[in-house]
């Protein structure tokens, strides 16, 4: 049965190990979802957090073929365990000055924030997780969204794991 995973997926900070990593799931059939790439907590290695869908056999998979990559370290299914997981999101949308309240309105709702503020937009700042994200982006949506830009999901596993 197909599912949502979010995989970490410890690797060398060199040239061309991304590209490598998301041909993997390429060949493999996965759509990655989402997919980010950042230092860690140690010098010289990077965090990929990607989320994909798809069957467990085939996650297990990927995992193996993963291993065999030279910069690989070390992967983990976060989302087999509790786990924490947010994104980001801007939103410009279109706000005449007499919107801007009812825009606002949203803004704290979601405890989002408005980051700038142009003559006819605003660009409005979200941290959550992708519903939150998603939800936010279908209520601004009659106002105009002029552009929008996300993250990706990044996670990590609760407690000592």
């Amino acid at each position: 049965m197909n599912r949502k995973h979010t995989i970490a997926i410890l690797v060398n900070d060199q040239p061309g190990v991304m590209q490598r990593v998301s041909g993997l799931f390429g060949r493999r059939g996965f759509n990655i979802e989402s997919i980010t790439v950042g230092a860690s907590e140690e010098i010289g290695l990077s965090r990929m957090v990607i989320v994909t869908t798809g069957d467990n056999h085939t996650l297990e998979q990927v995992q193996k073929q993963l291993y065999k990559l030279i910069d690989v370290i070390k992967v983990i299914d976060v989302s087999s365990n509790p786990m924490v997981a947010r994104e980001l999101a801007l939103i410009k949308v279109g706000a005449e000055p007499s919107m801007r309240p009812e825009i606002l309105g949203i803004v704290e709702t979601f405890r989002a924030a408005v980051v700038d503020i142009g003559p006819n937009t605003l660009i409005v700042q979200v941290v959550g997780d992708s519903d939150k994200i998603d939800a936010m982006t279908e209520l601004l949506k009659p106002y105009g969204i002029r552009e929008l830009s996300r993250t990706g999901t990044t996670a990590m596993s609760r407690g000592n794991r």
